[in-house]
């Protein structure tokens, strides 16, 4: 896709973190393939996704700002630029005034697409007060059901009733299920998951997560299965007991209808079906937008289901504009 000249001297003029102008194309990066042992290959199905062969994919990292992974811009003016390098010097250009005072030192969400081919390990992400003297970092999460086969479900939370004392006794007898909360998904659908509520995304899903900037899981039950390397996988018992919240009983999950998918002090995602030109964007802020049913075009780029893309806060007419009338996306944002 050719871009226009302006948009090079704009990089080229930069004044702390601030611009001369605004951005006026969409941004997105070249995803990141991870491969796990309950992965598979549904992610190719999508538009624009491209995956090692013969591996067993279970995640793309679309959005990321670690040491150890980061995401790159893969197109246009922006090109080969990363998003902590965006997030650290560009910051009021692309996501806005609002942040300029932030004391986040790089972006502060990691979103993913997963395709779930097996079930997940049973697991547990610690809590902001116990995260750090158990050498981890808090992550609180959602879940989009983009696309669940029939008979899919996931395990979030507890079943009524079960005590600490009851889940200890079906962890050492390895029947850890009978003790889950099992609820069935369909496409559309969505599960919050914040920090010590235990889960296991179950086999069928492909999903569309948003996450804190965190990697941290401590694994409770993985279903006896060994991994990639023939070998059982590492279980993190004494952290999952200290981290689980021991409290949190069948959760409920959210019905397609409902357009608020998450709000929480770390985003705020909602789902829009378009049926005109609409711009996505709050108020002078950014706009972190995915494609969910149909498809829709921005800033002159098109955008088909699954592909992300992120609205930049100076951008003067950012209109998103479904195409053959409708188009479904979410849309995430920062709390200001």
């Amino acid at each position: 896709m050719e871009f226009l000249a302006p948009h090079l001297f704009l990089i080229e003029f930069w004044q702390g973190n601030r611009t001369l102008g605004g951005v006026n194309e969409p941004i997105f990066f070249q995803p990141l393939c991870m491969e796990r042992v309950w992965g598979g290959r549904r992610l190719e199905e999508l538009p624009g996704k491209v995956l090692p062969p013969s591996v067993p994919i279970g995640e793309l990292w679309e959005v990321v700002d670690r040491e150890e992974a980061q995401s790159i811009v893969s197109e246009g003016a922006w090109k080969g630029v990363s998003l902590h390098e965006l997030w650290k010097n560009h910051r009021a250009a692309i996501f806005g005034e609002a942040y300029i005072s932030s004391s986040a030192p790089r972006f502060p969400l990691l979103v993913k697409l997963l395709d779930a081919s097996e079930k997940l390990s049973v697991q547990v992400h610690p809590p902001l007060n116990k995260a750090a003297e158990l050498g981890g970092e808090p992550k609180t999460e959602v879940w989009y059901f983009l696309d669940s086969l029939p008979e899919a479900s996931i395990y979030a939370g507890l079943k009524k009733g079960v005590t600490r004392d009851e889940f200890e006794v079906h962890l050492k007898n390895g029947d850890v299920e009978s003790a889950l909360h099992q609820a069935p998904v369909k496409s559309g659908e969505s599960i919050f998951i914040p920090s010590g509520r235990l889960h296991a995304i179950g086999e069928g899903n492909v999903i569309i997560e948003v996450q804190q900037n965190s990697d941290t899981t401590y694994r409770v039950f993985d279903w006896n299965r060994v991994g990639l390397d023939g070998k059982s996988r590492d279980l993190h018992i004494k952290e999952s007991m200290a981290s689980i919240d021991f409290e949190d009983f069948e959760p409920q999950v959210k019905s397609a209808s409902e357009s608020l998918v998450a709000d929480c002090p770390f985003f705020h995602i909602e789902k829009v079906h378009l049926t005109s030109p609409r711009d996505l964007r709050p108020v002078g802020r950014f706009a972190l937008a995915v494609v969910v049913e149909g498809a829709a075009t921005c800033l002159g780029r098109r955008f088909e289901r699954g592909e992300f893309f992120l609205i930049p806060a100076s951008a003067a007419d950012a209109s998103v504009v479904p195409i053959a009338g409708t188009a479904s996306l979410l849309m995430c944002t920062l709390p200001a």
